[in-house]
């Protein structure tokens, strides 16, 4: 895999702190939301910054990789457009689904409005790998997908979260970003521990680090981006910096912005923590060097295959000249100077197994190693991204819908999840999707006033979002009126001709959508 250029330390772009980040000292480069970028009208402060030779990141957030759906064409041009209009060196997105329903399940399609863990099962990882390969076909530059943060769990699940995302890079050859908040988070609320994914993670992989902050609430803990770094993030930053040194590491903060120095203070703290664990790590693979040395000799002295086996860098059985090498993860208790060693024997060894492979294997004995090969070697041929994947798809489809479903829309909780964290996450998504729509709309809480909020958040369980945000605050609305609500005349009169001039006029059309449309403004009109 080819290695991205440094990136340094960088700060994630939000219009409400555009001012502030060009006057920053030490942004080697920003992270913009891809979907709120338009290519045609970029930003004026974005512009200024690229011309100051600031790199600009895309960063995805409604791609939905992890779903069962293939991603969508229009949504993979849109993110292509913006990395060229950006002049990125990458874009990235998430591991996580975000809609459910449709054509797979014969079922209304559903959107989470949120990123929703995806099952870290052989199924749910097939069908990753299978959208991974279509998006990284269709974009104009490298895709790195970035770890999300959870309140729930699959129940079934096969790997651990390093095993599913080492297992994903050798599948795919796709770059990682890090989420050191959300492993923090995975650790309050699934138990998980930060240490062993980062020991199982293929460090080699890593495009970025993002770092963020949250709060903790009745033994949850929230992913804000809303709140100050806490320790624990850092702690859990200063153990991959002594692993690895991150092409970039950039602070994430979506909500709650403070004066500029606080922002700069927490930059600093990011930037001491990188240089104290680099200086702690350079310490231990000094110590290292001796005992890594001879391996690493031996290695430039052209092994045979049996002797690297011997060493432990291959696995699995010799046949015909083929070497069948298993992606199990680097054991816990190596060093970071051992892991590298390894990954340098591997990298340095690779190119002579294949070879070897190629000219002594006969034709049946190549087909069989082909099915047990390293994933590498076994990615460096075309997949079929659709027909072995189908049956995956199907399957993957209805957990997700029957688990969105359960959040958005009151159905009955797949059996196997914990009913009282499912509660936690569907009153999450209808807060979050109050506070959208508030952005979005921002007149409904301003006509509603304080009546706006429990207004929602009684109408969201019964009417999941099927449309986007947008869409969605018109249907509230729309929901508001035909109760006969707000009680108040006069508040139901700025309700009302707020909705009718937001809807629109609603052209001719047989659809029942459309004539229910037409009947709804005509009832509206009438009150």
């Amino acid at each position: 895999m080819e290695r991205l250029g440094t990136l340094g330390t960088g700060i994630g772009w939000r219009p409400e702190i555009a001012d502030a980040v060009e006057r920053m000292p030490g942004i080697d480069w920003v992270e913009a939301v891809a979907e709120n970028v338009c290519p045609g009208h970029l930003p004026e402060s974005l512009l200024r910054l690229r011309e100051r030779g600031i790199t600009v990141v895309p960063h995805g957030v409604s791609l939905g990789l992890g779903g069962a759906d293939r991603p969508d064409e229009a949504r993979l041009a849109a993110l292509a457009e913006r990395a060229e209009a950006l002049g990125s060196p990458l874009v990235t997105e998430h591991i996580a689904f975000v809609r459910a329903g449709g054509a797979l399940t014969a079922s209304p399609l559903l959107e989470a409005g949120h990123l929703l863990p995806v099952p870290r099962t052989r199924d749910a990882l097939d069908v990753l790998c299978g959208n991974v390969r279509i998006a990284q076909a269709a974009l104009p530059v490298p895709l790195a997908v970035e770890n999300i943060a959870a309140l729930i769990s699959w129940p079934g699940e096969e790997m651990t979260e390093g095993q599913f995302l080492y297992d994903l890079v050798e599948r795919t050859g796709v770059r990682l970003l890090i989420d050191v908040a959300n492993l923090h988070t995975n650790h309050v609320n699934r138990g998980e521990d930060p240490a062993k994914a980062l020991d199982e993670l293929p460090v080699e992989a890593i495009a970025y680090v993002h770092v963020a902050g949250g709060f903790e609430r009745d033994g949850v803990w929230h992913d804000s981006h809303a709140h100050p770094v806490p320790q624990p993030v850092l702690d859990i930053l200063t153990d991959l910096a002594s692993r690895t040194t991150p092409p970039g590491v950039l602070l994430e903060r979506d909500e709650n912005f403070p004066e500029p120095a606080e922002l700069e203070r927490e930059l600093r703290a990011i930037r001491e923590t990188l240089e104290k664990a680099g200086a702690g790590a350079g310490a231990s693979a000094g110590a290292a060097r001796a005992t890594t040395r001879t391996t690493v000799e031996l290695t430039a002295a052209d092994l045979t295959a049996a002797e690297l086996t011997a060493v432990g860098t291959i696995t699995g059985p010799r046949r015909g000249g083929a070497v069948a090498r298993t992606a199990t993860t680097p054991p816990a208790a190596q060093t970071p100077a051992e892991r590298q060693a390894e990954a340098d024997l591997r990298a340095m060894s690779a190119p002579k197994i294949e070879a070897e492979a190629r000219t002594t294997a006969a034709p049946e004995v190549e087909a069989e190693a082909r099915t047990t090969a390293a994933p590498e070697i076994e990615a460096s041929t075309p997949a079929d991204p659709v027909g072995p994947v189908e049956p995956a798809r199907q399957r993957l489809a209805l957990a997700q819908a029957a688990l969105l479903s359960a959040l958005v829309a009151g159905t009955p909780v797949p059996e196997g999840f914990d009913r009282v964290r499912l509660g936690v996450q569907a009153r999450a998504l209808a807060a979050k999707r109050a506070d959208v729509v508030a952005k979005v709309a921002p007149e409904l809480p301003e006509i509603l006033a304080e009546a706006y909020r429990p207004a929602f958040l009684a109408y969201a369980p019964g009417h999941p979002m099927t449309g986007g945000y947008r869409r969605d605050a018109l249907d509230f609305a729309e929901y508001l009126l035909l109760a006969g609500r707000p009680e108040d005349a006069e508040v139901r009169r700025r309700l009302r001709d707020w909705w009718l001039e937001r809807s629109g006029p609603t052209p001719p059309s047989r659809h029942p959508a459309a004539r229910l449309a037409r009947a709804t403004r005509r009832v509206l009109l009438r009150r």
